[in-house]
């Protein structure tokens, strides 16, 4: 009881509704950034409003570069990637489905991360593993789909084509490696995470949890017609954020 009464308070009140329209003014000023649909932006609102309501500015600063990057790498040679039928539809541009299936893990930890007594620094870390496996798993995909010159099954290292689930590449792999890299740098200097140590496990994890999403593409995806992409993409954070979590109480970074 009295934990939801601190939860309920008039001042906690106060900020998420301050979060609520710091994000529907900026939302509203920046819709016509080709980033997202309009129902995307929508989505987009609601959950930086989860973020600036609970992990405040560096969180949502945080997902705001890693939409901006993402958004950069897709159209890496994106013209090609049309001519090729490789390109994401609608531009390039992200829907409700891609928000949540990028952040839904990373939103739900740092939501948890308000509650009293609730664990942060090992929440935070979880947090930044997932979008650190995001980045990685867009800048693998969209720079394997255009520069990969030799694309593998991940199952049997068999030449299989640009864009198959479960390809991949050596430049893919490396870019999927500097994509987490850079999200656990992004991390580590908003002060979402500390130290060398956090930022190397949240790097390596979000590498391992991209490797794993492009596994079950090649072996579980086909048989379950509901398995989407967006379920795929929310259970790659979700097991980067759970991986990282362990890892981290195993070497007591947290």
């Amino acid at each position: 009881m009295l934990d939801l009464q601190i939860l309920l308070s008039p001042e906690r009140l106060q900020h998420w509704l301050a979060a609520l329209v710091i994000n529907g003014v900026l939302i509203a000023a920046a819709q016509r950034l080709p980033l997202l649909t309009r129902s995307g932006w929508v989505h987009a609102g609601i959950l930086g409003t989860l973020l600036l309501g609970s992990l405040d500015w560096p969180g949502w600063l945080a997902v705001a570069l890693y939409l901006a990057l993402g958004s950069l790498v897709t159209r890496l040679g994106y013209r090609r990637k049309q001519e090729q039928g490789l390109a994401e539809g609608r531009g390039g541009r992200r829907g409700p489905e891609n928000v949540w299936g990028s952040a839904a893990t990373g939103a739900a930890l740092a939501v948890l991360s308000v509650w009293p007594m609730a664990p942060v620094i090992l929440l935070k870390i979880g947090f930044a593993a997932s979008f650190a496996a995001k980045l990685g798993d867009t800048c693998g995909s969209e720079i394997g789909k255009r520069w990969g010159r030799h694309t593998v099954s991940i199952t049997n290292f068999q030449p299989v084509p640009p864009g198959t689930e479960g390809a991949i590449s050596l430049e893919g792999t490396a870019a999927s490696a500097a994509g987490s890299a850079l999200m656990a740098l992004v991390m580590l200097q908003l002060g979402l995470i500390q130290g060398g140590p956090t930022w190397l496990l949240v790097a390596l994890v979000g590498l391992a949890a991209t490797l794993m999403e492009s596994l079950i593409g090649a072996t579980v995806q086909d048989r379950f017609p509901w398995l989407s992409n967006e379920l795929v993409n929310a259970l790659q954070t979700l097991i980067a954020a759970l991986l990282a979590m362990g890892l981290a109480l195993r070497f007591a970074l947290a």
